[in-house]
């Protein structure tokens, strides 16, 4: 009789148990697979998988670098291409490794001794006590307190690694000092934080993206011109598939993109090396296509051809540097087969502004090219080109201008003025007109002498003359005028 109660006892205290993980049981089977919840751990083998099938989160090890597991969100096509790790410089040494969040919030990865090796630091914590990490199909982790209208806690594109995905941005939030850029791996098979970092520079008026070496710039893109950036026109040969968002308000200065309707896959990634690349899937050869990269040749290196040093990687091996008309190089003897083009070139003639008489200067258009480093520069959107122009002119320190916006058509509007020497000046394909102030004697035009008859011309001659003064005929502006080629 005892035994059988000591049966019936060890029933009884058995079956609570056995219902508790039946229900736990039931509970994680229920949670979708892009969740993590109070009900689930992600443990090393197991994955989260973005609702649209888009993105994994899971452990991987670095190829060659078993020994050494992460925590990553990879392209479920592409699993070799991981764009985010969240312990990038803490690795686990097993696969003891294990993902949880708290019930105020924050997502932990713990090692086998239930140690911390990396912490989402949500600042907002959960206030019910219900909160979730979902993958979304953006490749985006973002917490959530379901409990108070799915607030979001924390989300992985405010923490970038080396990839900027649709949906990203870089640049800086001006009322907290925020920042978010790109960081490089260390090397190929090693994500920790490499010495490469991308990201927005908002120190000057007009916004451009700029490639650092620890804190010293190796390259830039040219500043934002309304379409793209000045230095990258290639970005509008593939606008069908993107669209690219540029955000310059009181609060915050950022670049970022999104994917139209339709698009393949795409992603902006700064290499172990210093290169920065641009990236699309094509779903036919399932392979990814290189868009871009920069720096693309030598004349994207930073100040290659010094100030007013023209780069062009057309050109010879031996004549890649130029000066800007106007302009000789400052050491000769440096530039000879261009061992040393750093120096830069300096004006031939002083000009008159500043020197007391009347004022000829007038200003030599350079075309196609990247913008220089506007660090020195001065911005005003609200500026037509005639105003610029005239600004220009009446202030002896203004050496070049050209358009901020090439977005309304025409010649654009808005003003960015230099004042002092231009450099990082490139050649580009498709790339914009920079207006360099120079001396008269070096402008192709005629000037007129006060008090000479002049016989009037009709304009219809003038409009044929001048291809109805289209802006491609437009040589520069003297003193005098607008000077256009015949």
């Amino acid at each position: 009789m005892s035994s059988i109660v000591s049966k019936n006892t060890l029933l009884i205290l058995v079956l609570p148990c056995l219902l508790l993980l039946s229900l736990r049981s039931s509970v994680a089977d229920d949670t979708p697979a892009d969740t993590l919840d109070k009900a689930r751990n992600i443990t090393d083998g197991n994955r989260l998988v973005s609702s649209g099938g888009s993105f994994t989160l899971g452990f991987f090890s670095p190829a060659g670098v078993p020994s050494k597991r992460y925590l990553g969100i990879w392209f479920s096509v592409s699993e070799d291409v991981v764009c985010w790790v969240a312990n990038r410089d803490h690795p686990l040494t097993d696969t003891s490794g294990v993902l949880v969040i708290t019930d105020t919030g924050s997502l932990l990865l713990l090692d086998g001794s239930s140690r911390v090796v990396w912490s989402s630091n949500t600042t907002t914590t959960a206030a019910s006590g219900s909160s979730v990490a979902q993958l979304l199909d953006t490749g985006n982790l973002v917490v959530t307190d379901r409990g108070t209208g799915n607030i979001v806690l924390w989300h992985s594109f405010d923490h970038p690694t080396d990839t900027l995905l649709p949906g990203m941005k870089i640049g800086k939030n001006l009322w907290t000092g925020a920042e978010w850029y790109l960081s490089s791996w260390s090397s190929a098979t090693d994500p920790s934080t490499g010495k490469f970092r991308y990201g927005t520079d908002t120190k000057s008026g007009v916004p451009e993206d700029v490639l650092w070496e620890d804190n010293m710039t190796i390259y830039r893109t040219g500043p934002w011109n309304g379409q793209w950036f000045s230095g990258i026109p290639e970005m509008g040969t593939y606008s069908n598939m993107l669209t690219y968002q540029m955000t310059v308000s009181q609060s915050e200065i950022t670049y970022g993109y999104v994917a139209k309707s339709g698009a393949p896959l795409s992603r902006i990634v700064v290499t172990d090396v210093g290169v920065v690349q641009r990236w699309v899937w094509e779903p036919n050869t399932r392979s990814w296509k290189n868009f871009f990269q920069g720096p693309r040749d030598l004349c994207d290196d930073y100040g290659k051809c010094g100030a007013f040093g023209m780069c062009d990687a057309g050109a010879a091996s031996t004549s890649f540097c130029s000066c800007v008309k106007g302009f000789s190089p400052a050491s000769p003897s440096a530039w000879q087969m261009m061992k040393d083009t750093s120096g830069g070139c300096r004006r031939d003639t002083a000009l008159d502004c500043g020197n007391g008489g009347i004022n000829t200067d007038g200003f030599v258009v350079v075309r196609g090219v990247k913008l220089p480093d506007v660090h020195n520069a001065t911005v005003d959107m609200r500026a037509s080109l005639e105003q610029c122009r005239a600004r220009c002119l009446a202030n002896c320190s203004c050496v070049a201008y050209a358009p901020a916006d090439i977005g309304g058509g025409g010649a654009g509007s808005g003003c960015i003025i230099w004042a002092d020497g231009l450099n990082d000046l490139r050649k580009v394909d498709g790339g914009q007109d920079i207006y360099v102030r120079s001396v008269n004697s070096e402008l192709e035009e005629v000037p007129l002498c006060y008090g000479t008859t002049i016989s009037p011309v009709d304009l219809h001659i003038v409009k044929v003359a001048t291809g109805n003064f289209a802006q491609d005929n437009l040589i520069g502006y003297g003193g005098f005028g607008v000077v256009y080629k015949n």
